[in-house]
């Protein structure tokens, strides 16, 4: 191995290093001392449930892992924003799964918790996926209340999807396996089936003490909404549980019985390994997102068997679009070339930069595999359109707009993977997380932005010198030197990935290896839901 791939895959694993490290952290949600109190009173954590409810050494892809990373810290943080969700297989059945996390401030729900639950039941109805909730909620977080209640992506919306899930035929399973108060009692009464947990579980619209403050009756919370009341007096729940385990594998049998909906029709073949090492990976992709490298390599070491077909191979060279298989999976592969290339008529274009006759080509492939039902692989490492007089004269404009409609209208599932730069109108073009993918991940090399940050910065600094010139505030030379370095360093934390997937722009930051394996189980997922030719987004019932 030469010194530049040396290099490359120390930069990577290093990235990947720091990236375990934190989620190690973020497993252990609001700490030892709270998952000790949680095993006293005979609860299993969200993370435990999980591991139990999902079938043995089957795969489990987590969404918002990092979800309220390094958010909140004036309210003590929020680990994946207190709940645990993902795609997991149950006695052989793909199903979402919904876990409150009670060590991250007793389950109580923050925004982002919101976020997270809503992304949830999303991925659910868009691929039909039963859902299963393990309720174990304080309920709204109050001091953040008017961030979380009444808007129409708030906390309400999470009860209306439970009611749009229902007419849809989508199964939802609850347990009740600690606390569900309040509004969030809704939740799981208005899924399909509600299981509690004898001892640990109970629900109700008002706890004693707001009963207490309301009414003056004074009940404790065993007789007010516990197990017994709730199975036996009220019939609110369907099944008394003795413990967490049996609570867990009841689930299981339950989801066992459920039918099967009518498949899409995704083509699958037998799965085989890329003939060139994915490792390789690691080497190939270059330290500091800047410079060219050979995105085909990498293509070689994601797709089945390392053989692509490639669509108009010799026209819009800076974008590369194939027929593949992923894991046995038809696929449609659009990726940002990082090469230098030459175009038809002999002149250099800059690698990951959108030309016209690139998104030209990206549109009419896109309506290809929609034509012949082939889902679709975006690759991003995009630094944006081409820009100045040559590309405006000849309709860049006109060009990005026919690639965004494509993107847009494309009824085949979308799945986007941020290996590198995703910045501006090319994160658009290349189905970012306005354009509905069905998963979006990022490697831990991406940067998510407007632009890069060295641009930016220079922009936003010419722009605060000018207003400091007006006001008679010339600043020196070395002034102007300390303010770019500024922005550039705010400007820099916020391209992260780490900051995208704070905020559930991406749904995961994973390891490059681990590609093959989300793409493969989102077509899995989005297999059951036959697709609408005529209507993008939108399922058959």
């Amino acid at each position: 191995m030469d010194i530049e791939k040396s290099k490359n895959e120390d930069a990577m694993k290093l990235l990947l290093s720091r990236m375990q490290h934190r989620l190690e952290k973020i497993y252990k949600g609001g700490g030892e001392r709270k998952i000790e109190k949680l095993h006293k009173k005979g609860k299993m954590t969200a993370r435990e449930r999980i591991e139990r409810l999902i079938d043995k050494d089957s795969d489990f892809l987590e969404i918002g892992a990092f979800a309220g990373y390094e958010m909140y810290k004036e309210h003590g943080g929020c680990p994946a924003g207190g709940v645990v969700v993902g795609i997991g297989y149950v006695s052989g059945r793909q199903c979402l799964i919904v876990a409150n996390d009670a060590t991250v401030k007793a389950g109580a729900w923050f925004p982002i918790t919101g976020k997270k639950n809503l992304r949830a039941q999303e991925i659910a109805m868009e691929n039909r996926l039963p859902i299963i909730y393990l309720v174990d909620s304080a309920g709204v977080y109050l001091p953040m209340q008017d961030e979380i209640f009444p808007d129409k992506e708030h906390f309400g919306r999470i009860f209306r999807n439970n009611a749009r899930m229902s007419s849809m035929g989508i199964p939802q399973i609850a347990a009740i396996m600690g606390s569900c108060v309040a509004g969030g009692a809704y939740l799981p009464i208005m899924s399909d089936e509600a299981l509690i947990v004898e001892g640990t579980g109970s629900i109700f619209l008002a706890g004693p003490y707001l009963v207490k403050a309301a009414i003056g009756e004074e009940v404790d919370q065993e007789t007010l909404g516990g197990a017994t009341t709730q199975s036996e007096i009220s019939g609110v729940t369907d099944y008394k549980m003795p413990d967490d385990e049996t609570c867990l594998e009841t689930i299981r049998d339950l989801v066992d019985k459920i039918g099967h909906f009518p498949k899409a029709g995704f083509d699958r073949a037998e799965p085989q390994p890329p003939k060139a090492d994915p490792e390789e990976i690691y080497s190939l992709f270059p330290e500091g997102n800047g410079k060219p490298y050979k995105t085909t390599e990498i293509l070689k070491r994601l797709v089945d068997d390392s053989k692509l077909t490639y669509y108009k191979n010799g026209y819009g060279k800076t974008i590369i679009c194939a027929y593949a298989r992923i894991d046995g999976w038809s696929v449609g592969i659009v990726a940002n070339n990082r090469e230098v290339v030459k175009n038809k008529k002999g002149e250099m274009q800059f690698g990951g930069v959108i030309y016209s006759d690139s998104a030209d080509k990206a549109a009419r492939f896109i309506m290809n595999c929609n034509q012949k039902k082939i889902p679709l692989v975006f690759l991003h490492d995009v630094t944006g359109f081409m820009v100045g007089t040559r590309s405006e004269h000849g309709g860049i404009i006109k060009d990005g707009a026919k690639m965004v409609n494509a993107v847009s209208n494309s009824t085949v599932p979308k799945f986007s993977i941020v290996m590198g730069n995703s910045y501006g109108a090319g994160n658009y073009a290349m189905c970012g997380k306005a354009y509905d993918p069905r998963l979006i991940v990022a490697w831990p090399s991406a940067k998510i932005a407007v632009m890069g940050g060295s641009q930016a910065a220079k922009v936003l600094m010419q722009i605060q010198v000018a207003s400091m010139k007006a006001k008679g505030e010339a600043p020196s030379t070395q002034e102007q030197e300390e303010l770019l370095n500024r922005i550039q360093a705010s400007y820099d934390e916020q391209t992260t990935p780490y900051y995208a997937a704070a905020r559930l722009w991406v749904d995961a930051i994973i390891d490059p290896l681990e590609t093959r394996k989300v793409i493969s189980m989102g077509i899995e997922a989005a297999s059951n839901a036959e697709v609408d030719r005529f209507n993008p987004g939108v399922l058959q019932t």
